[in-house]
């Protein structure tokens, strides 16, 4: 018997944790093959890939990103060979296998909850040493009649779980993205999220987890990100994994973390200041900073406490935060949504995540959907169109903030620009800005086209001169240094005045051959050609002082010419060039900002 487990992952950067827990589960029964694609691959491609293999039994692992695409490809797939038994399993059937069976005639057998047991019985039936009657968690056809068996008790302890990462292939692996779990279930039950359906926490042992992840380290994989709902629910397990991770870093693995910031105590704190920059990334869920929101989905939080500790992180300048936001909340209108998004926004964090309510298969706010007058969409992935308290008009609305969050925030291509504009002309309502922000983008059609690097430079330029109008000189150059400082160009585009300067080139020229500069602002470059260095730096002048600028935005900068040196060669996790205002043909103190 010859059988598959794959997906279809969102990139290719990814893998499919669930497959290979699935493929551990039997190995010691059948050897059975992995692939996995992406929803980017052509279903025409994966069609034919599988039928070419002749496999007998192929399983999918379904989410909201790719069920659609794995129903059409199972659809044809039985069709052109109609002896194969299909299966899926996953969050998308497992609440709704009853509908599921029925709707898709193809379906053979659906895997309910967590799939390692009811695998594994499921292969003992196909070698003939079970009886399908017995066989907990599965849903299947017999004699025409939909058929779901009782469900499958929560593996207790998680060890028994075969690992897929002993003996790994590092081809496999190298330079991809992994997720791990060290935990399933959450000791929260927030009504919009899927862990909420599962009751309890279970942990795999710290050894188990330290000998995963060091094969993983020694794999030079680029990420693991680690998919516990509460990572840091228990403050020693949590402590030991990180300390271990900062034991073994490999200068190139980094590790995402899901977290709750209320429980990182001034201990956690203190041991977290100690992190090599970069090594970690933290997501936070805030979600609304409404209580009343929070009491109705179930969510505890104390956003004091949050506050507190994100802002500590931001000033050790180490990990990169990632805070979330969810539109579309009971109780939370669209003005009540600006608060949140004012509430987190003003804490400075390196990312603002704006989500939309989905109303997920299994999840409380799916079951109280009446309660609170929503609608939403009846297929994947189940988003809010409006409720009680907010209009579609007005999801539309927050819709479009978040495309030019994401664009011009969350990319960090303009920090000092946006930060200038907000702290000088929006500081009560951060919100106000990106609202008027993409009124404009709609009224002048850049929603509706794509737009290059270039081209958003100038879109915020005369946003700027249109609707602000003042020190209008003054923000061209800011922007222009946000401009350069993501990395080296060979000329500076045509929305920014160019300062000429006699000689400057040959000027650059002395400065770069004076050993004194190197030592004070490129140590990395001694003893290195200058021809070479030239492809990691550029000098550039400015009609201000920008740096003097950053370090105080509100400041009412006198015009007065300088040059700052850009870095490029340098760690880009927080800024993408070290900058500095330098003298060029004297000889003159300066200072790093």
């Amino acid at each position: 018997m010859k059988i598959l487990l794959t997906t279809l992952n969102s990139k290719f950067i990814h893998t499919n944790l669930a497959i290979r827990y699935l493929r551990e589960s039997v190995k010691d029964l059948i050897d059975v093959e992995v692939r996995e694609y992406t929803i980017n691959n052509q279903l025409d491609y994966i069609l034919k890939d599988i039928y070419k293999n002749n496999y007998d039994v192929v399983f999918f692992s379904t989410y909201i990103w790719n069920i659609y695409d794995i129903v059409k490809l199972c659809d044809n797939l039985k069709k052109v060979k109609p002896e194969i038994k299909i299966g899926l399993g996953g969050p998308e059937v497992t609440y709704d296998s009853q509908n599921a069976m029925e709707q898709y005639e193809f379906l053979d057998y659906i895997l309910c909850g967590e799939g390692e047991l009811v695998f594994r019985s499921l292969v003992e039936h196909f070698l003939g040493n079970k009886n399908i009657e017995d066989i907990r968690g599965i849903a299947y056809r017999k004699d025409g009649k939909i058929i779901i068996n009782e469900e499958m008790e929560l593996l207790q302890n998680l060890d028994e779980i075969p690992s897929p990462y002993e003996n790994l292939d590092v081809k496999e692996y190298e330079n991809r993205i992994v997720y791990y779990e060290t935990s399933r279930g959450c000791p929260f039950n927030c009504q919009y999220c899927l862990s909420s359906a599962i009751k309890g926490l279970r942990y795999f042992s710290a050894d188990r987890v330290k000998r995963d992840l060091k094969n993983l380290i020694d794999a030079r994989v680029s990420q693991i990100k680690f998919i516990d709902r509460t990572f840091n629910a228990n403050k020693k397990f949590a402590k030991e994994i990180m300390e271990f991770l900062m034991e073994n870093d490999n200068g190139y693995t980094t590790y995402h973390f899901e977290v709750t910031a209320h429980l990182l105590d001034d201990d956690m704190l203190s041991f977290l200041k100690n992190c090599k920059e970069g090594l970690f990334q933290f997501e936070i869920g805030v979600q609304s900073t409404n209580q009343k929101t929070l009491d109705a989905v179930g969510r505890r939080d104390n956003f004091e406490k949050l506050s507190y500790v994100v802002k500590t992180i931001k000033s050790y300048r180490n990990i990169h935060q990632h805070l979330d936001l969810i539109a579309g909340l009971p109780y939370e209108g669209y003005e009540r949504f600006e608060q949140s998004f004012n509430d987190v926004f003003n804490l400075g964090i390196e990312q603002l995540q704006l989500g939309f309510l989905k109303m997920i298969k299994g999840t409380g706010m799916r079951y109280s959907a009446d309660k609170y007058g929503y609608r939403f969409k009846d297929y994947a992935p189940y988003e809010i169109l409006f409720n009680d308290f907010i209009s579609y008009e007005e999801i539309l609305k927050i819709k479009d903030i978040e495309e030019i969050l994401e664009t011009y925030y969350n990319s960090n291509n303009f920090p000092l620009s946006l930060e200038y504009i907000i702290k000088n002309y929006y500081i009560h309502s951060p919100f106000k800005f990106f609202e008027k922000f993409a009124t404009y983008f709609e009224e002048k059609g850049y929603f509706h086209m794509a737009q290059g690097k270039n081209q958003l430079y100038k879109i915020l330029l005369d946003f700027y001169n249109e609707n602000i109008n003042e020190n209008n000189e003054l923000f061209s150059e800011i922007l222009k240094y946000d401009y350069l400082s993501l990395g080296k160009i060979s000329t500076v585009p045509a929305i920014f005045d160019k300062i000429e300067i006699n000689n400057f080139k040959s000027k650059c020229h002395d400065f770069l051959h004076s050993e004194d500069n190197l030592k004070l602002y490129l140590p990395n470059f001694v003893d290195i050609p200058t021809k070479y260095m030239l492809k990691y730096i550029h000098f550039e002048p400015f009609k201000y002082d920008i740096l003097k600028l950053k370090e105080n935005i509100h400041e009412n900068l006198e015009k007065k010419q300088t040059v700052i040196l850009f870095d490029y060669n340098t760690n880009k996790i927080f800024d993408k060039s070290k900058t500095y205002t330098v003298k060029i043909g004297e000889e003159d103190e300066v200072q790093d900002r």
